[in-house]
């Protein structure tokens, strides 16, 4: 006689029907998760966890922020100009860790210089082939405000923030510049770029 012990046992049919079920199930939670979480909640979330890694002064905080959520290869390949057809694909890892630990010193200097007490989300536009825009209001613990527009673009089941815009000026074009000065000042080889970046 079968008991129901016996038809669901591991080596059962049923037991492989669930587990399969149960696999397919958690496999899709994380891409369910993303696609419920609103451009706007997204960075808010990023915006946290900058504001946490500015309280902390932490170099390895920021970076880990910007591994989690920049677009690092669009932004670095970009901030390359004409010079990106010259870096060999085999520098790029390097250049993008480069690049990353950069911007992380840069910003655990600066930051003290202008603490924030909060940021909030204040809107968000549709999504366009550039992207989508939500606009935030920060203050400083000053009592100073002023609004950033992030861009923000889907990469895979993820977003990835892409541009940050303060007062009409982008933040990227200020690494364009500087990334392309040093490369030009420097023989006009962009790995020159990533050996200073990764001292």
């Amino acid at each position: 006689m079968t008991t129901v012990c016996q038809r669901q046992s591991p080596g059962g049919p049923v037991f492989a029907l669930r587990a399969a079920a149960l696999a397919l199930l958690l496999l899709t939670i994380p891409s369910l998760a993303a696609a419920a979480e609103s451009p706007a909640a997204y960075m808010q979330r990023v915006a946290n966890q900058l504001i946490a890694a500015q309280r902390s002064g932490s170099e390895n905080d920021y970076a880990t922020v910007l591994r989690s959520h920049a677009d690092v290869p669009t932004i670095a390949i970009t901030a390359l100009g004409s010079y990106a057809q010259s870096l060999d694909k085999s520098d790029r890892p390097a250049y993008y860790a480069g690049m990353i630990n950069f911007i992380s010193r840069y910003a655990a200097k600066e930051g003290p210089k202008y603490p924030v007490a909060k940021a909030i989300m204040t809107g968000q536009t549709q999504e366009t082939a550039n992207g989508i825009y939500v606009d935030s209001r920060i203050t400083l613990k000053s009592g100073e405000t002023y609004d950033v527009r992030w861009r923000i673009v889907r990469r895979g089941d993820a977003y990835k923030v892409r541009e940050a815009e303060i007062i009409g000026f982008e933040m990227t074009t200020f690494l364009n510049t500087l990334f392309q000065n040093y490369i030009s000042e420097n023989g006009g080889n962009p790995r020159t770029l990533v050996i200073a970046l990764n001292r």
